[in-house]
């Protein structure tokens, strides 16, 4: 369902509106559609936002940026809600013009003087409504942080700005509400959920530089592509063994599974369940190995190195005594 916004304005120099809308569109690589799901806008209500029809909220310029990290430019100008309304007595002034000419001194000359200003002195300053980062509880570190901080490495993403979670949106339906709780209680904030029906996921998302600023300054964590920097558990987990328990529990939640195993031996069919963990990066495939090997467990790595397995049935029961799972998917396919 398309919002109606009623929050501030975001006034663009012309033509930087367009600008701003296509780099975001492009450096997340995805359709005007998608974005306008994203936004929660009609299809024709972006069309008018890139023809610089209309302006757009400020809140929406805040969350596209925070989405793409495209940077919002410094000169925009912000105006109350219905800000429009006014210009009908600007009609007094078109005809004061015509009859008595330019009033209030040479447009030209406060154009040179505002350019020297902001090449000078404006481009280099913090926007006043825009920079100022809000704040968040940092919590002690604790088995639900660890938890969070194992969910984070298996199913999200950080970014400059912003951190974001992706679960499917059916299979993860109750998952998801546990991880918007978790974060409620972690941060004192309520993040934004973004269905992306298209991708068939939920986005978590909580757009805070100081949470991002926590995260890797404080907890260890990095922004940017897990993969490429073979990201691990943080020494703070690993030289804690309730903590590295609880972190393995948001990793297995996120990126494990849990799967049938069949056979047949001299006719006879047979099946049990077995669990397995997936990640492309090593540190957190020999992180959960050795966890697991430290909870007396019998875990093995696959030939390719991406998988911890757990192939035996007594090692799966005993996997959910010590450990557990939030996740009901998990636990419906256990029990089951």
């Amino acid at each position: 369902m398309a919002v109606l916004y009623k929050s501030k304005r975001a006034i663009f120099a012309k033509g930087e509106q367009k600008k701003f809308l296509v780099r975001a569109k492009n450096k997340q690589k995805i359709s005007w559609a998608h974005m306008a799901k994203f936004l929660r806008v009609s299809n024709r209500s972006l069309g008018d936002w890139t023809r610089e029809k209309f302006s757009m909220p400020l809140s929406a310029v805040r969350g596209l940026s925070g989405k793409s990290g495209v940077a919002i430019p410094r000169n925009i100008e912000i105006r109350n809600p219905f800000w429009y309304v006014s210009r009908g007595s600007s009609l007094g002034g078109i005809a004061l013009y015509r009859k008595y000419g330019q009033v209030g001194g040479d447009p030209e000359h406060r154009k040179k003087k505002w350019r020297e200003w902001w090449e000078k002195k404006g481009r280099h300053q913090k926007h006043p409504i825009i920079n100022v980062a809000l704040p968040i509880n940092k919590p002690r570190l604790s088995e639900g942080l660890a938890e969070f901080t194992g969910i984070v490495l298996g199913d999200g993403g950080i970014s400059n700005n912003q951190v974001c979670i992706t679960l499917h949106h059916i299979d993860d339906r109750d998952y998801s509400a546990f991880v918007i709780g978790l974060i409620k209680k972690l941060f004192k904030l309520k993040p934004s959920v973004y269905h992306n029906i298209n991708d068939s996921v939920y986005d978590i998302v909580v757009s805070r530089v100081e949470l991002v600023k926590f995260l890797t300054g404080n907890l260890g964590l990095k922004t940017g592509n897990k993969v490429k920097q073979q990201v691990g558990a943080p020494e703070w987990i690993k030289n804690n063994k309730k903590f590295k328990i609880a972190c393995v529990r948001g990793l297995m939640d996120t990126d494990g599974s849990i799967f049938i195993h069949k056979y047949k031996v001299k006719g006879k069919a047979y099946q049990y369940k077995k669990m397995a963990f997936t990640s492309r990066s090593k540190p957190l495939v020999i992180f959960v190995y050795n966890a697991l090997k430290r909870l007396k467990l019998n875990p093995r790595i696959t030939k390719n190195g991406w998988d911890v397995r757990l192939d035996n049935i007594g090692d799966v029961k005993k996997y959910f005594c010590l450990i557990g799972s939030h996740n009901l998917k998990h636990l419906k396919k256990y029990k089951n």
